[in-house]
């Protein structure tokens, strides 16, 4: 009888040498925070890294501790689920720029103040130059497989395009090889949600007692839209009033989905920083593989950005009712790794969730998660 793994990790990595950024600077002193579940095989074969979406975190697995609730992928991973820490060593690491320990513009710089906006500003790359910095820290050579859903997919993407030789498998799930016009839209209302809030005060609101709460919460309201489908709303709220018989004629919460979007916005300033949020979003506003791989006067094609990862195996997952990021922008990732030679499966699975759906249950992926991982 397989004995069940131990209880995760939480580790906090100074790296020893500065991290050099895409925008051409470097991040004196950087910190990872990171947990682990599981045991590293002595070949060191057996590493799967998890990257986390725009404001998850390393608690993949385990209770969060400012909510108290579940780690976010507690469903998929642990002994005898899809990634299965009986068998798998998990790594899951905070995103730089992120608020749960690793550097970010909350984070102290090296003359000991608060970086607040004179944190540089970063790239997908740079958060998965952070995230191979890690590996080389904990002598995993090369990973079983890297995974990640929405911006963590944007992640998985980018290690296999710019650092192949780490990976033999990548699952990329409701993810984009280019961020959208009209996602880069939804988040420069965020932005600027937070960033007219008198309270953000230039960014410089630490130890101030004051912080952009208002503005962050409206950014978190507008983005929880995009993250659900129609269908989900419909279900869960349609046009119910909330607490009353009758509408109020005025601006109070009338209906049951405005008093759910109030609380997510307010819930969720409890558990992140504002200026995180401006920095991870505009990371994925740049995010666009094809452009990373060509030069100011050739932007080059997809194929050929992933072509350095033609033997490296591939699993892509979309959703019927994601409209943040659709089949289609999956399909493309599949034609050009096809056109790269690269070995790669495609499956668009059927739940009412929206983009969220990659969080929740839907057994269907369970099933492609475990059966890619054993291959």
């Amino acid at each position: 009888m397989t004995e069940p793994a131990p209880d995760f990790t939480s580790t906090l990595l100074e790296l020893a040498e500065p991290l050099p950024l895409d925008c051409g600077k470097h991040l004196e002193n950087a910190r990872i925070a990171y947990e682990t579940y599981g045991i590293l095989s002595p070949d060191k074969d057996n590493a799967v890294l998890i990257c986390h979406a725009t404001t998850g975190d390393q608690h993949v697995a385990s209770p969060h501790p400012i909510t108290g609730k579940p780690g976010w992928w507690d469903r998929m991973v642990g002994p005898g689920k899809p990634i299965d820490t009986n068998r798998f060593y998990v790594i899951c690491p905070n995103v730089l720029g992120s608020c749960m320990g690793t550097s970010g513009p909350a984070s102290a710089a090296p003359d000991g103040a608060v970086y607040a906006m004179r944190f540089p500003v970063i790239t997908i790359r740079d958060m998965v130059r952070a995230h191979v910095a890690l590996l080389d820290a904990l002598g995993v050579e090369r990973l079983h497989c890297v995974i990640g859903g929405s911006m963590g997919g944007m992640q998985a993407l980018s290690l296999a395009a710019h650092w192949p030789e780490r990976t033999l498998r990548v699952m990329a799930i409701a993810a984009t090889a280019a961020m959208p016009a009209q996602n880069i839209a939804f988040q420069e209302v965020g932005r600027q949600a937070i960033m007219a809030d008198p309270n953000w005060q230039g960014g410089a609101y630490y130890g101030t007692g004051k912080a952009p709460d208002a503005g962050l919460a409206v950014a978190r309201m507008a983005a929880h839209i995009t993250y659900l489908s129609e269908e989900t709303l419909g279900e869960k709220f349609g046009r119910r009033l909330q607490d009353r018989e009758a509408k109020s004629f005025g601006f109070d919460a009338d209906f049951q989905v405005e008093s759910y979007l109030r609380y997510q916005g307010a819930a969720f300033t409890e558990r992140f920083d504002a200026n995180s949020y401006l920095y991870i979003t505009r990371a994925m506003s740049y995010f666009d593989l094809a452009e990373d791989h060509g030069d100011a006067e050739h932007v080059g094609r997809l194929a050929d950005a992933l072509a350095p990862a033609k033997h490296v195996r591939f699993c892509l997952v979309s959703f019927d009712t994601d409209w943040l990021y659709p089949t289609i922008e999956s399909r493309k990732i599949a034609h050009a790794l096809n056109a790269a030679g690269a070995p790669v499966s495609f499956v668009e699975l059927s739940a009412p969730f929206g983009h969220d759906s990659f969080l929740l249950d839907v057994p269907a992926l369970d099933q492609v998660m475990t059966g890619f991982l054993q291959r």
